[in-house]
Parts: C-alpha cells; sequence; structure tokens
C-alpha cells in the first residue's frame, strides 16, 4: 500500500512542480501518475548507470553534477510522454529539484508497516 500512496505523493510533486516552475506543463492529474511511474522506473534503472559514467565529474563538482543528471532524466521524459513539456535543462534541473523537494516531504508522513517481517517469540 506505501508504494501506491508514493506514487501519489509523486505525481501530486510533479502537478507542485509544474505549479512553480516556469517551462514545465502537465495537462492533468493521470499525466502526472504516468509520468511519476516513468520517473521512478528511469530513476531506479539509468540513474544509477548515469551516476558511475560521470563519476570522475560529479567528484571535481563536488557533487553538484547530480543535479544536471536528474534535471536531464527529467527533460528526457518530456520528449516521449505526451502532454508533459520540459522547456529545456534548466527547467528540468528546477522540476527534480522540486519533485523531490516535495516527494521527501509527502513521503515524512508515509508509515510503513514492518510489522509482518518481525518474528514473535513467546
Amino acid at each position: 500500500m506505501t508504494i501506491i500512496a508514493k506514487w501519489f505523493i509523486s505525481a501530486l510533486s510533479l502537478l507542485g512542480a509544474d505549479y512553480l516552475i516556469e517551462g514545465i506543463s502537465i495537462d492533468s492529474f493521470y499525466i502526472a501518475l504516468v509520468v511519476a511511474f516513468f520517473l521512478g522506473l528511469l530513476n531506479a534503472i539509468i540513474r544509477p548507470i548515469l551516476v558511475i559514467l560521470t563519476l570522475p565529474v560529479t567528484v571535481l563538482t563536488l557533487g553538484l553534477f547530480i543535479f544536471v543528471i536528474n534535471g536531464a532524466i527529467f527533460w528526457f521524459l518530456s520528449t516521449f510522454i505526451q502532454d508533459f513539456r520540459v522547456d529545456g535543462l534548466l527547467a528540468g534541473i528546477g522540476g527534480a529539484v522540486v519533485v523531490s523537494v516535495f516527494s521527501w516531504i509527502g513521503n515524512r508522513f508515509i508509515v510503513e508497516d514492518r510489522s509482518h517481517n518481525i518474528i514473535h517469540h513467546g
């Protein structure tokens, strides 16, 4: 159940980025859900590969290049999801930052039930 809640929080975070960042446009909550799904997928699969490949640049910039990677992934999504528009890398970086901050705040309110993993000895 928590994965669905986190997915909805990501979608709401995307709508927040649409509201706050000039150059980002999401036409509906449904599109925000689609973008949130693919953003999570790319962040889980492609982002670690990009981080490893760009590690020297990331070290030289004291970690700031991670913002560029996140923005590029955000921008890349807009190239193949209709009704989601990001006008360039700077808007992508801003959108990625807003989504990260809003998602972090929203996910702090989710309490995960891990009681099913606990073995009680009686």
